[in-house]
């Protein structure tokens, strides 16, 4: 019987497991799954496959002259979601609690 210090099997598996490992990671670097959000098709003929350009803009607030009070809502995100200063709001609604908001109440965004 061979002895265990000696033994193939001994050298081989340390081996086997860093070719799998090897192998795991040329797989996953070399795939490009992931890096651009497509799907692995093909582009039809004619389109450039890549990333598509992206343009940080603002996003425009809706012009709305009266807003319905949600619940958790506070005059002072009422007016960043709506690009508006917390005084603007105030001032065309002087009836209206800062502090006090009721959901269903109506303000007034604009004139």
């Amino acid at each position: 019987m061979p002895d265990a210090a000696h033994s193939p099997a001994r050298l081989l598996a340390p081996l086997a497991l860093a070719v799998c490992t090897v192998a795991f990671f040329a797989i996953l670097l070399g795939s490009d799954a992931g890096d651009d959000g497509s799907s692995g098709e093909a582009a039809p003929a004619g389109q450039v496959s890549g990333p598509a350009e992206t343009t940080t803009t603002e996003r425009v607030p809706p012009v709305r002259r009266n807003y319905t009070v949600k619940p958790n809502d506070s005059l002072d995100g009422i007016a960043q979601r709506f690009g508006l200063d917390v005084e603007q709001i105030q001032e065309l609604n002087p009836e209206v609690d800062p502090q006090g908001l009721v959901v269903g109440q109506r303000i007034k965004l604009r004139e």
